[in-house]
């Protein structure tokens, strides 16, 4: 096997790893990235990317459905499963093309293999189980991903119990559906599911769905997808699961300790994920890991001079936009930049069902936890002219300040466009921002973003249209 040398290797080409290569090539940096399945990683190709296009197809059929209150008529109005897939995976298909475009312009060299390390600074690449190659780096990256945790004893099989893989390449359209697990994977496929006809059942064992989001936006979101037909049962687990031949019965133990059970055509697990720890070679340069992560600083360093690891596998929260921003400071740091680190308070996040959840820094609970005097903003959407004329006026902005400072703290919404809304917020607490700068920019008009000037407002005393 021949040796070839790089300044930086990259084990894995998702979000995480692609933008740093490109970085790198962009800093001076001699970069090789290695790949196994798919370019843009499970984010482009099974996660992020494909959820979002099926998601506007739901959202499309829903507004056809409806389309009677905005003075139009539709008749017979149906979808094609097949065809809506066949979309995202077109979409998919695309943006991965256009990665493979991006690292070939910037002159990276991408190997199609499993990179594993063996000792300090060598990597091996395999394919097919056979060793094919040797690379040697004195900085490598590792940006191996995650994959679905699995429940004991109600594991995946592909047919029944789906992942998210199966829920975005399914065989049958489901008229009775499980999704156990409430974060953004879970509601985001029951949304999807439960706007096409299908009658879903969320299983949650925590007191709320959406359990990292503020508990009053999270309240408003589950009223939401209750009014749209969905059961959501909290505080609740399942004990067991039955195979059928083309069914699957699931027991679930509610919080009193009462039984009960539902017969359902698929079960979805979206438990969370696991980081890709195993079988990478962690071994041959003793990196810590703890709880299914790599152990790293502030920068991605681990405990072993020259290795790094970024994105999921380095542990929560385990977004795409974090692996990205992670693995340029990283690399930049290694290119002997002086990159801030990465105030995780400031990550957004974002659950694209219906209606939209979108959120970053603190919750008013972690806030008041954190020993903060608040002072807490709110504005509904159906006091907004543009929500109103959208037809979609069901909602909330809700702002937490620091009394005593007025620094913000957090900003949660729920409701139309609000992933896009949140960047505002996000800009703000990266700007530091205070308050009586809120207060004093001017928002365009008629627009869904006044009500996060009017929010603020709220938290001062000073609403105008509530």
């Amino acid at each position: 096997m021949a040796e070839k040398n790089f300044d930086v290797i990259i084990i894995g080409g998702g979000p995480g790893g692609y933008v740093t290569a490109i970085r790198g090539a962009q800093l001076g940096l001699k970069v090789c990235i290695i790949e196994e399945k798919h370019l843009g990683g499970i984010c482009l190709n099974w996660g992020c990317i494909p959820t979002k296009a099926i998601l506007r197809s739901a959202e499309i059929y829903h507004n056809m459905k409806n389309a009677d209150e905005f003075g139009l008529t539709t008749k017979n109005v149906e979808f094609d499963l097949k065809k809506i897939i066949k979309r995202s995976r077109g979409v998919s298909d695309q943006l991965s093309n256009g990665v493979a475009f991006l690292l070939k312009k910037n002159n990276i060299t991408v190997i199609d293999g499993k990179g594993k390390l063996a000792g300090p600074g060598k990597v091996i690449v395999t394919k097919d189980g056979v060793e094919f190659e040797s690379f040697k780096a004195k900085h490598i990256i590792i940006a191996t991903g995650a994959r679905p945790h699995k429940l004991p004893g109600i594991e995946p099989d592909g047919k029944l119990i789906w992942t998210y893989f199966e829920a975005l390449n399914p065989d049958i359209m489901p008229k009775e559906l499980l999704v156990i697990g409430s974060g953004a994977i879970g509601v985001e496929f029951a949304s999807f599911y439960n706007t096409l006809g299908a009658k879903v059942t969320i299983v949650e064992v925590l007191p709320q769905i959406l359990p990292v989001e503020d508990i009053e936006i999270s309240s408003i979101a589950s009223k939401q997808l209750e009014s749209q037909g969905m059961k959501i049962l909290t505080e609740t687990k399942i004990t067991k699961v039955e195979k059928n031949k083309n069914t699957v019965t699931a027991f679930i133990e509610n919080k009193s300790g009462k039984y009960s059970k539902i017969t359902v055509d698929r079960i979805i697990s979206a438990v969370g994920v696991v980081g890709n720890i195993e079988d990478i070679g962690l071994e041959t340069v003793k990196a810590k890991t703890a709880n299914g992560y790599i152990v790293t600083d502030e920068f991605s360093a681990t405990n072993q001079n020259g290795l790094y690891a970024i994105g999921d596998v380095s542990g929560s929260p385990r977004l795409a936009h974090k692996a990205e921003h992670e693995g340029t400071i990283c690399i930049e740091k290694i290119a002997g930049l002086s990159p801030r680190s990465i105030n995780k308070i400031q990550i957004p996040s974002c659950t694209f069902c219906r209606p939209q959840i979108a959120s970053v820094g603190l919750t008013e609970k972690t806030a008041k936890q954190a020993g903060y005097k608040l002072k807490v903003g709110r504005f509904p959407y159906n006091a907004n002219g543009k929500a109103i004329a959208l037809g979609d006026s069901d909602g909330l902005v809700k702002t937490i300040f620091d009394a005593k400072t007025g620094q913000l703290l957090g900003a949660h919404i729920v409701g139309a466009k609000s992933t896009e809304l949140i960047q505002g917020f996000v800009i703000a607490m990266g700007l530091e921002t205070t308050e009586e700068e809120l207060i004093q920019t001017i928002f365009p008009h008629p627009t869904l973003s006044e009500m996060m000037h009017e929010s603020v407002l709220n938290a001062f005393g000073r609403s105008i249209h509530i």
